[in-house]
């Protein structure tokens, strides 16, 4: 080979190597130099997180700084909706979320929402959305699935996710249903070890795997792959490394009992303890690639020049070494470029610089609306009138997953301190709890209290054993107290008036709210 050949493979090699990295970056609201060295040297994806997010207009100034370098590049973000929200990290989402959606169970409100999601995505120069949780949330102790979850029953979860990624890509923006073969029977989070579940083919093929094949059917444009175990389709290796998971079974013909998937896939952060901690960032890209992954999802962790730099050369060394088949890459590479130009924002109703003159109408207050639909009232009795005066407001703080992260707010505070000014709150946690003893804790809540009335914010109450007991000291010691359940109400209903809200966002809370005072 010559040297020109030689230095045209390189190149090439290079450029398709970048092309499957989907990378974020840190500390800034602007693009880094090096981001856009890069994207001039071959990369096509950018991740977007809350870090780098302040207000729309920033965000759209933003994708334009990225698109100047490169007209079809894809945005990405991991913009759910409800818990998981990127654009309203700092005040909380203006949508309730999956669960929320599959409690009302109306396939038209749930394409809604998604198409005003799309619709706000688009408008700020963001085409590539890394949802919708399409896990079947089948073990109720989920610690990182929960209410991003439509729900436990396969045939609803799988109506709404169909119905989500029509609405969603009816707006230009791909979705990427998430997180393949499905997350929703763990009892551990891939972010900090390895999940396994040992259901199998028939379980996974009547629960877990029912709402990708409706994903697939309502043409997604993107699957996100799961770092988990599932023997009954490999014993060795987590679907994101699996040919099995990947090749074998989403990519292989309807025909001989396989999803037929031609888009693209993207494997969930590739620096989370489920992949890094067993192979390394860089041993599981390659392998990740070889097994079927188009797309590498990388920058929530990491997220600098060193770390896009290090995954392209192990990916380069790969091909070089014979551990990663060269038509493999390339092939990887032109999947992400075939859906940059199917997202192109220039040429689907949505200006590259950002700025929106996209057809689809706005509806903005549709998940305030989903919110109010979600909401579901147990009487206990000691029902009380709606509240007029300023109330105590005791949230019971579990500690937050990866995926949601602590930046979010969440609750009722907020929102009935609007309506009843003078509503003071407080955060009750396990360490308080476990320092002090639940008599204590709750004695010293009522104090504060005093003659106000108190209402309990509480998030998977189910799940936490120290809320749980809280919670019950303090219903004994208030029986008018009013519980708000924010999380999954897997538990008993309690207090004298019990609100499921189905999620946590702040059009959650809000619609609490109203329904404590009576507005």
């Amino acid at each position: 080979m010559s040297t020109t050949s030689a230095s045209a493979r390189t190149d090439s090699l290079s450029r398709d190597a970048l092309a499957v990295l989907q990378p974020g970056f840190r500390g800034t609201t602007t693009a880094p130099d090096w981001l856009l060295r890069r994207i001039d040297e071959g990369l096509a994806s950018v991740a977007l997180f809350g870090r780098n997010i302040e207000r729309p207009e920033q965000v759209a100034a933003l994708t334009g700084q990225l698109r100047a370098e490169r007209g079809d590049l894809l945005v990405a973000i991991d913009e759910e909706g409800g818990d998981v929200t990127r654009l309203e990290v700092n005040e909380g989402s203006s949508f309730p979320g999956n669960l929320a959606l599959g409690a009302v169970d109306d396939p038209d409100l749930t394409r809604a929402v998604a198409q005003e999601i799309g619709r706000r995505l688009a408008e700020v120069g963001v085409n590539l959305d890394w949802a919708p949780s399409a896990d079947v949330n089948a073990n109720p102790d989920n610690p990182v699935i929960g209410v991003r979850s439509f729900g436990a029953d396969p045939k609803l979860v799988a109506r709404h996710t169909a119905a989500y990624v029509e609405g969603m890509q009816a707006a230009g923006v791909a979705t990427s249903v998430k997180h393949f073969p499905g997350h929703g029977d763990t009892a551990v989070d891939s972010h900090h070890d390895l999940p396994r579940i040992d259901a199998d083919l028939n379980v996974l093929a009547d629960r877990d795997l029912v709402p990708f094949r409706a994903a697939v059917a309502a043409g997604t444009k993107a699957v996100m792959s799961a770092h988990i175990l599932v023997p009954a389709l490999d014993p060795n290796r987590p679907a994101t490394l699996s040919p099995e998971a990947l090749h074998g079974l989403l990519r292989r013909p309807v025909a001989d009992g396989g999803f037929g998937f031609d888009g693209l896939i993207i494997s969930d952060a590739i620096e989370m303890k489920a992949i890094s901690a067993a192979y390394g960032v860089e041993r599981g890209t390659v392998l990740a690639l070889a097994a079927g992954v188009d797309a590498i999802c990388v920058g929530g962790g990491l997220a600098d020049e060193d770390t896009v730099r290090r995954l392209r050369d192990a990916l380069v060394q790969a091909v070089r070494a014979g551990e990663l088949k060269e038509e493999r890459l390339a092939d990887a590479a032109a999947r992400v470029r075939a859906l940059a130009d199917w997202a192109r924002l220039d040429t689907r109703g949505a200006g590259s610089a950002g700025g929106s003159t996209s057809a689809v109408a706005a509806a903005p207050e549709v998940g305030l609306a989903a919110a109010r639909r979600a909401v579901r009232v147990t009487a206990g009795p000691r029902a009380t009138a709606p509240l007029t005066r300023p109330a105590y407001v005791a949230a019971f703080t579990p500690m937050a997953s990866i995926a949601v992260g602590d930046d979010t707010p969440w609750g009722v505070a907020a929102e009935l301190a609007r309506l009843l000014p003078g509503t003071e709150t407080e955060a009750l946690n396990n360490a308080r709890v476990t320092e002090h003893g639940v008599p204590e804790t709750i004695a010293q809540v009522c104090a504060k209290a005093g003659e106000r009335p108190i209402v309990a914010v509480v998030r998977d109450v189910h799940r936490h054993t120290w809320m749980t007991e809280a919670l019950a000291a303090l219903v004994a010691a208030r029986p008018d107290t009013i519980v708000v359940e924010m999380g999954v109400p897997q538990a008993a209903p309690v207090g004298a008036l019990h609100i499921a809200t189905h999620g946590a966002a702040r059009v959650c809370g809000r619609a609490a709210a109203e329904v404590i005072t009576g507005g």
